[in-house]
């Protein structure tokens, strides 16, 4: 009974709320603005730099984060002006952080606050492999993918949120942010949702990395450096809110030949 209350709830709040994501072409139920994730956002990214050892700006791979971060950035900037959509990234205020840490791991929130941990480098191994991952990662940050978690889940919670004061300041609502952007996995009602963000974050991660004049085939290596790294510990992909490392790896083949026609080398 509980759980056909959510979908109900879930289907009425989406007939009002949501909207078509100009990039990918999908509907997404939209509860929150992106104004109210990144005052979130940043507040969270300040408390994290804070908390852990940053990198030197001048050590070589700090240096090699900014670099490849600020190209995959003006490629990004530069499709959305193709598509005559800038303003929906002109908030943006590009970082970009090495954090020394052991987890093999990247993230983007939304404003464009970047980082990466030490962990990744040695799989990624080269500056390629890294557009490869940040290209993934900002695309979840503009595609919208965390307001679209966090409205799904205040929709099963029953939550309602008016303007932008509310989300701050509502406990339940911060609670969530903090679910959706931290490093716990939802397993439910949301997994087909997290996994469909999953491969429009590889599909259009692939086209920036590619615009940014870096070759989306090393997508290809990377992706089987970690699923040799998973060393079979992975869960299995029914209960992953990732597609497992070998689905993953057939659909960036499939997807390659589109990402190519944006390749031009030794941009």
């Amino acid at each position: 009974m509980k759980l056909k209350v959510i979908l109900l709830l879930v289907a009425v709040s989406s007939c009002f709320s949501c909207t078509r994501n100009a990039i990918t072409g999908r509907n997404q139920l939209n509860l929150v603005s992106e104004s109210q994730v990144e005052q979130l956002s940043l507040t969270q990214y300040k408390q994290f730099l804070s908390s852990n050892k940053v990198v030197a700006a001048t050590s070589t791979d700090a240096e090699m984060v900014k670099r490849v971060g600020q190209r995959i950035a003006n490629a990004i900037t530069q499709y959305y002006q193709q598509k005559g959509i800038a303003n929906d990234i002109s908030n943006y205020k590009w970082e970009f952080n090495l954090v020394e840490s052991k987890e093999v791991n990247a993230w983007c929130m939304p404003g464009g606050k970047v980082v990466v941990y030490t962990g990744i480098l040695p799989v990624t191994q080269n500056e390629t492999a890294l557009a490869i991952v940040l290209g993934h990662e900002i695309t979840h940050a503009v595609a919208g993918h965390g307001r679209e978690r966090m409205s799904q889940e205040m929709v099963a919670q029953g939550i309602q949120v008016a303007g932008d004061v509310a989300l701050g300041s509502n406990p339940q609502t911060v609670n969530i942010f903090n679910s959706v952007y931290g490093s716990s996995a939802q397993v439910g009602v949301l997994l087909p949702n997290s996994r469909n963000q999953e491969y429009e974050a590889d599909h259009y991660g692939l086209i920036f990395a590619a615009m940014a004049g870096y070759d989306p085939q090393q997508a290809i290596p990377f992706w089987t450096r970690m699923m040799n790294l998973n060393n079979g510990s992975a869960p299995p992909v029914w209960l992953s809110d990732h597609p497992s490392d070998a689905s993953r790896i057939q659909k960036l083949k499939d997807l390659m030949p589109e990402a190519l026609t944006y390749y031009k080398p030794g941009k």
